[in-house]
């Protein structure tokens, strides 16, 4: 709640509360009515802050994604627990800069060559990794967002990208995890393409329906699991043949060989 900028007094109204747990949304809400935290009219929204950090601190308690990897676009919304970084936005960055004299446009194709060639090699680390490799991959990330190319947009950027290290890299230390977001831009990408065709849900309840199937049928695609024979084993249709839960079904999946 802090790092997203909620103000100190409503923090210290929910810390000294005695209430910590609430079995659903309406209790929630009406802590915070209590609190008089839901007629503040303030930026950023209070309750939307708070709500997002209490969910989060019942994501700890109940340790769920406990080794899990946040990986972003760096859209802060998704800026909570580890988090790591897309190599292919962060190269996208540089790609988009407009660049005015051969000097820029040389400079600027360099870096995105050094960039491929660096990602090429993250690639390679995570099929075979080594702590060799890792000091290695580490020295050259600073060759390449260290330098000054004279080139002043570019510059400026590299050194933002070199802030970034630490979740850029994050792959040397958990290699299992992607180096861009490609695979989860293409599970929304079917509710894009009908958000463009027909401007999306008219009801909250049509957006929650819609999420809730999209990732049903996605998982269901994941695991090798046809569909309509999970709604069918869910709604039990007779004749179907039985389907387990997701959940199961992905820590099967999950486990080694």
């Amino acid at each position: 709640m802090r790092d997203r900028a909620l103000s100190g007094s409503v923090i210290a109204r929910l810390v000294e509360s005695p209430e910590t747990q609430f079995a659903d949304l309406q209790a929630w809400q009406a802590q915070l009515e209590r609190l008089g935290i839901s007629t503040l009219t303030v930026t950023p929204n209070p309750v939307q802050i708070a709500t997002e950090g209490a969910l989060w601190g019942s994501i700890h308690t109940h340790e769920f994604l406990r080794d899990a990897v946040i990986l972003s676009d760096d859209a802060g919304q998704f800026d909570v627990g580890d988090h790591a970084l897309c190599w292919v936005h962060a190269e996208r960055l540089v790609y988009k800069l407009d660049a005015f004299t051969d000097h820029d446009r040389t400079v600027q194709q360099q870096v995105r060559s050094l960039i491929w060639q660096f990602y090429a090699d993250l690639k390679d680390y995570r099929r075979t990794p080594t702590p060799l490799r890792r000091a290695h991959l580490s020295e050259r990330f600073d060759y390449i967002f260290d330098r000054r190319t004279g080139f002043v947009t570019l510059d400026r950027l590299l050194a933002r990208l070199r802030a970034n290290k630490a979740e850029l890299l994050a792959v040397l230390d958990r290699p299992e995890i992607p180096l861009h977001t490609n695979g989860s831009e293409r599970d929304i990408r079917s509710q894009a393409t009908k958000r463009k065709i027909s401007g999306g849900t008219r009801s909250d309840n049509g957006r929650d329906c819609r999420d809730a199937f999209l990732g049903l049928a996605k998982t269901c695609a994941k695991q090798g699991v046809a569909f309509w024979d999970y709604l069918g084993s869910r709604l039990v249709i007779a004749g179907q043949a039985i389907v387990p839960p997701l959940a199961e079904l992905v820590r099967c999946r999950a486990r080694p060989a």
